[in-house]
């Protein structure tokens, strides 16, 4: 392990710019990360601020905005050189201060955990030290980002379009990314994760395999732990005269969840539902013909408790419950995959009424979406055996 720089440098002139990440060690990784630690995670609390402080030589800012989305075909360099500033004695309250500074670390921060998978597995002995920095990363801008909100900065999260073919024309879903809590680390659905991306695309260019048949009247459509509200909105989009309900627990999760509702004008009705004590109120108090999931499994028990509410909640007759589940063979949350498939046993082995897995399938991971630890995703088609 190595340690902390005795200077801290300012991030512009310090992070390495994450387009060419692949070009820098695990121990230069982790180096930054120890600078920007050192100068917004310090072990000693700051002094009280003092007026008209400037940092000596600052640097010229660079007015670019990297990608903080996930990697996409234009790779715009982000961040600084990559290379320490000459050692001097720079203020470090005042450079903590630095608004344009830590705005460029959160921006920094964020491409690198979107962009780092390929990174990660360039260096198969190193694979878990790598994600451990990822981790690492993501819990510092959690950091930055809440002390930032606390601070009365503007940070609004990332908002991005996605755009999927599909049969009837393309399907566009605006979401906002809400910023990281850095109160409460269960709030997963603040961030758009890979596998409701890749989902989305199935779904949107293949409507009918996933039971969304724009000539069923009265189609009742569920998403379990919406998150962002991907998959929601994009089956309202799909079918605009279907019933669509999008679930989730955190009261943060929901209020995002409303503004991207709001913010793509279409018909999703919200709603709280805790999976462990379920309340199944109106419109959750009727069945419903399509419930679909994606990355819902954290927690060895979610499987179980997310079989019971969909034992609920599917429609007898012709309910289809379609979950997407990424495949992690390292970091906290390995294997949870098998929970799913212990918990729902499959058709053949299945008695007859029992919730049973109809199908299942493996899906390739894409390049530049999701985290580094997933590997590619399953989809699994369950219903009534």
């Amino acid at each position: 392990m190595s340690t902390a720089p005795m200077n801290p440098t300012p991030p512009t002139s310090s992070l390495p710019p994450v387009a060419r990440l692949s070009r820098y060690s695990t121990d230069d990784i982790e180096k930054a990360l120890q600078n920007l630690r050192a100068i917004y995670v310090p072990r000693t609390l700051p002094r009280l601020p003092s007026p008209a402080r400037a940092l000596p030589k600052h640097v010229i800012h660079d007015t670019s905005v990297p990608d903080s989305g996930y990697a996409s075909a234009e790779e715009d360099e982000c961040a600084g050189t990559g290379e320490e500033a000459e050692p001097e004695d720079f203020d470090l309250e005042a450079l903590r201060e630095d608004l344009f500074e830590k705005e460029f670390a959160i921006r920094w921060l964020t491409a690198f955990a979107a962009r780092s998978d390929g990174w990660v597995y360039d260096v198969p002995e190193e694979e878990d030290a790598r994600t451990a920095l990822v981790d690492s990363a993501a819990t510092l801008l959690a950091s930055l980002s809440g002390a930032q909100e606390a601070d009365d900065a503007p940070e609004d999260g990332l908002t991005r379009t996605f755009t999927f073919p599909s049969p009837g024309g393309k399907v566009d879903v605006i979401l906002n990314d809400a910023p990281l809590s850095n109160t409460d680390h269960t709030s997963v659905g603040l961030q758009s994760w890979g596998s409701a991306i890749v989902f989305a695309e199935r779904m949107c260019a293949a409507p009918a395999s996933f039971g969304l048949d724009p000539s069923a009247r009265g189609l009742r459509i569920l998403e379990l732990g919406a998150g962002t509200g991907l998959l929601s909105l994009a089956a309202a989009q799909l079918l605009p005269a279907a019933l669509v309900v999008a679930t989730d627990y955190h009261p943060s999760v929901l209020a995002n969840l409303e503004a991207n509702a709001a913010t793509n004008l279409r018909p999703v009705s919200v709603r709280a539902l805790d999976w462990q004590h379920p309340r199944y109120a109106a419109p959750l108090d009727a069945p419903f013909d399509v419930v679909l999931a994606a990355d819902v499994v954290y927690h060895p028990e979610h499987a179980r408790w997310i079989s019971r509410c969909v034992a609920h909640l599917l429609a007898r007759d012709r309910g289809v419950f379609w979950l997407i589940i990424p495949v992690r063979s390292t970091g906290r949350h390995e294997g949870m995959g098998s929970t799913v498939e212990a918990v729902f046993p499959v058709a053949s082995a299945a008695a007859k009424g029992e919730l049973a897995i109809l199908g299942m399938e493996k899906m390739e991971k894409h390049g530049g979406i999701g985290r580094a630890d997933e590997s590619g995703y399953t989809l699994f088609k369950i219903g009534w055996a």
